[in-house]
């Protein structure tokens, strides 16, 4: 179970290139922007768009997955259709938790988020 709180686990095998989840989103217009940052949706929102400044709420599981920077699934933005995508980047075993990178378009980038992230503690090789 995540440290994170709430969080997106798989229910079956999930392989690599796989489709997990297409989620529904609205567009949360820029004149609540201000009421949404003193809410708890806050934590579930997505900036979305090429310059990120698209405030939008992902449904379904969508805003519930939780960030890692070596993730094991990425999601992909069609805000034409309105939809965000969920895909596997990596083979995910039944009972793991699917995470992706919040910084989009960088799967592997270490860049601060708005929030503090804590990295899980190093083990050492066996």
């Amino acid at each position: 179970m995540s440290k994170a709180g709430r969080g997106v686990f798989a229910r079956v095998e999930i392989k690599k290139g796989e489709t997990i989840e297409r989620c529904p989103v609205v567009e949360i217009p820029k004149h609540d922007t201000d009421y949404i940052n003193q809410t708890q949706l806050v934590t579930y929102i997505y900036y979305l768009g090429k310059t990120k400044a698209r405030l939008t709420l992902v449904l379904g599981f969508g805003s519930i997955y939780n960030h890692a920077y070596t993730p094991n699934a990425m999601y992909k933005e069609k805000l034409k259709e309105k939809i965000v995508d969920f895909i596997a980047i990596k083979e995910i075993k039944k009972d793991e938790e699917i995470t992706v990178n919040y910084t989009q378009g960088h799967i592997k980038s270490k860049n601060p988020l708005w929030f503090e992230v804590s990295l899980p503690p190093r083990t050492s090789p066996r």
